[in-house]
């Protein structure tokens, strides 16, 4: 049986198709899963996806119209998956539960002394031999506060380097990590969390309840000085409101990794054509913004294991077994 998996990276294809030897055949697509491209994975009873991958009522629908039983998706995210339509048109969905969250955290932090530090401007001024230092002042970390939105597994793990950094940590989510309780964490309201952190950093999930949880009252609660990261979905920040801060020349820098409309702009090269997101197109001039392609998770280390994860899905899903990475069960 042929595994069809669209939305694959050129870095990504010869991991999935070693991890998948020996199992199933697998075809790997570097198109994304959307309503023009569903036909393909016609007579493919198992296609993986890739978190920017379509997977609304519509693209079901074609899916399981031309066959599709199963969908295993590349990623801990699935809020770009309809699961009462799955269920109800009887399609299996699995996700990877978990991967290495230090993947995310390193490179939450990587965006954090970027923008601290000027390393983008500094590096296209040496480029071009101007080696001046005007501009490019940054701020010591050590001793200043870290607010953590988001204690689970990957905000633990940002949260231990900003700990090393010597960083007060403050910490918010609806339950409390005992392991950051041992770092000195110490958990506040969102508002106070905001209210006095030098750096605060996302790792919550998208869904109803955190959309838009960075929305204009709390960017206005923030300090002026702050630096805003942002490594988990791009739906908790409300961009537009981010951008009318940014355009009071509010905060010392802001790292975005995950954009709220990135679909269809991420992960493909649009450097010829004409991008009409005004929003996203006002964002990037910002000289104390920096915006990268939802590379947080991209390492070996990280990518190994969600394709050996995804093998092994595929595995339980004609076994007929269920793992706890089933978001939808098998019919």
């Amino acid at each position: 049986m042929e595994i069809l998996a669209f939305g694959v990276q050129a870095d990504e294809k010869p991991l999935i198709e070693r991890a998948f030897e020996g199992h199933h055949p697998v075809r790997g697509l570097d198109v994304f899963l959307n309503a023009d491209t569903a036909p393909i994975a016609a007579g493919h009873e198992i296609i993986s996806t890739s978190v920017n991958c379509d997977l609304g009522a519509e693209v079901l629908s074609d899916l399981a119209a031309g066959g599709t039983r199963m969908v295993a998706q590349r990623s801990t995210g699935f809020n770009n998956v309809d699961l009462e339509v799955a269920e109800r048109l009887g399609l299996t969905v699995a996700r990877v539960s978990y991967y290495s969250p230090h993947s995310v955290a390193e490179f939450a932090w990587t965006l954090a002394m970027a923008v601290n530090r000027r390393i983008v401007r500094a590096s296209t001024r040496t480029r071009d031999f101007d080696f001046r230092l005007d501009g490019l002042m940054g701020r010591d970390l050590h001793g200043r506060t870290a607010g953590v939105l988001g204690t689970g597994k990957i905000g633990e793990a940002f949260a231990r380097i900003a700990h090393g950094f010597g960083m007060r940590l403050l910490g918010w989510d609806v339950a409390e990590n005992p392991a950051c309780r041992e770092l000195g964490m110490t958990y506040v309201p969102k508002d106070e969390l905001l209210a006095e952190s030098d750096l605060v950093s996302l790792h919550v999930p998208l869904m109803p309840a955190t959309q838009h949880l960075i929305d204009a009252a709390a960017l206005k609660t923030m300090r002026d000085d702050a630096i805003l990261v942002n490594s988990s979905r791009g739906g908790l920040i409300d961009t537009a409101a981010l951008v009318t801060e940014l355009r009071a020349g509010r905060f010392t820098g802001v790292g975005l990794d995950v954009y709220e409309a990135e679909a269809g702009l991420f992960f493909l090269d649009k450097s010829l054509e004409a991008v009409d997101d005004d929003t996203l197109a006002r964002l990037v001039t910002f000289p104390n913004v920096l915006v990268t392609s939802h590379q947080a998770y991209y390492t070996e280390d990280a990518v190994g294991q969600i394709v050996g994860t995804t093998v092994n899905n595929v595995l339980d899903y004609t076994a007929g077994r269920r793992s706890e990475n089933v978001l939808v069960p098998r019919s």
